[in-house]
């Protein structure tokens, strides 16, 4: 057996349960995306296309969403599929263990969270802020406006902000000491240059002060360009101020900036690991189940294992999706509510693995 050339049972066993993975995310994606268009189809005042767009936007938001809960769903469906064809039992009556035939179900676990991994580096993760602007009925309302916020020992005054064009209206940059401003900076227009803010046609007014404190004079500077606000991007701007979402590269840069800044990143942290961490309980649930279901039909009563499964899954996903919400609001660290229930899981889906025997039962 070679990655080129892989087994025969891998080749079953992985083929079924894509086939069973495909079938459970397209269908509960598509059912997301027009369930939530039929409830908003009111509000869509655009023309068909845009509706349509709306609905991909959506599926893309579902897809991102829903992928790991089919990925448990998936290994649900084939396992049981398996044992009802009594096919588990003949494979293990050819001399093929638990931890063997778990193999191709990893494989493709795997590989499906890498897909969506890196999907939430693109615009993928952009596809809910796009179906609202729609729902608004705003189709060219991109503006960011009146934005205040700290940048090192300085404040950021921005009137309005054009993400998609990259610029920047009206900008007045603030340096405070104590009681006493230093210097003000303000542009009538400030351009991205892929790393850091241009503002361009500048005035700088330098704040002299007496030896008492008290303001004496001030001095103007006109400046043909001013370098400001390094690694800010619109798309981080943006999401810090108006709540949007971030993909994975901009969350990181995101929280590099404000932990530079000094300032809380609870919110970026708990949205990074809620794409990077939290899916990953989906394949220890895999681990778990595909070791705990029965592998033989004379052991099984499907109705009570669909349910507990079934059941415990939503339960699982439930309580994280709980923490997630409480560590995106600051109520406990993001560490506490994302990386450390995933480890316990993955602790006992190890268990489950390093202690199970090879029997059928």
């Amino acid at each position: 057996m070679s990655l080129l050339y892989p087994s025969l049972h891998f080749r079953y066993i992985s083929k079924l349960y894509i086939k069973n993975l495909l079938a459970i995310l397209f269908g509960l994606s598509f059912a997301f995306a027009v369930i939530d268009y039929f409830q908003h189809v009111q509000k869509l005042d655009v023309s068909s296309s845009y509706q349509i767009l709306y609905i991909f936007y959506m599926w893309q938001e579902a897809l991102g969403l829903l992928y790991p809960l089919a990925i448990v769903f998936a290994v649900i469906m084939t396992k049981l599929s398996l044992v009802k064809n009594n096919t588990m039992g003949a494979l293990h009556a050819f001399g093929y263990n638990k931890k063997r035939l778990f193999i191709p179900l990893l494989a493709v676990a795997s590989v499906t969270y890498a897909i969506f991994t890196f999907l939430h580096t693109t615009e993928f993760s952009y596809a809910k802020d796009k179906a609202e602007i729609l729902l608004e009925n705003e189709l060219h309302a991109y503006d960011v406006n009146d934005l205040f916020f700290k940048y090192n020992d300085t404040f950021v005054y921005i009137k309005n902000l054009d993400p998609v064009e990259k610029k920047i209206e009206d900008i007045t940059i603030f340096k405070v000491e104590g009681y006493q401003v230093r210097y003000t900076i303000h542009a009538p227009i400030a351009i991205f240059d892929g790393n850091e803010w241009d503002a361009q046609n500048a005035i700088l007014k330098t704040h002299v002060y007496n030896e008492e404190g008290e303001l004496e004079k001030y001095t103007i500077e006109n400046k043909e360009s001013i370098k400001t606000l390094q690694g800010y991007k619109p798309k981080i701007i943006e999401s810090l101020y108006e709540g949007k979402a971030l993909n994975i590269i901009d969350a990181f840069n995101t929280w590099k900036l404000l932990n530079k800044q000094n300032l809380n990143s609870d919110k970026i942290r708990a949205a990074l690991y809620n794409k990077i961490v939290v899916p990953l309980f989906a394949i220890a649930l895999l681990l778990i189940l595909f070791f705990k279901l029965p592998f033989h039909a004379r052991m099984m009563n499907i109705g009570s294992v669909i349910a507990l499964s079934l059941g415990a899954t939503f339960v699982i996903w439930g309580i994280l999706f709980g923490l997630n919400q409480m560590g995106s609001n600051g109520v406990l660290t993001p560490e506490f509510t994302a990386i450390l229930p995933i480890v316990l899981l993955w602790l006992y889906a190890l268990y489950v693995y390093i202690t199970d025997e090879k029997s059928i039962a």
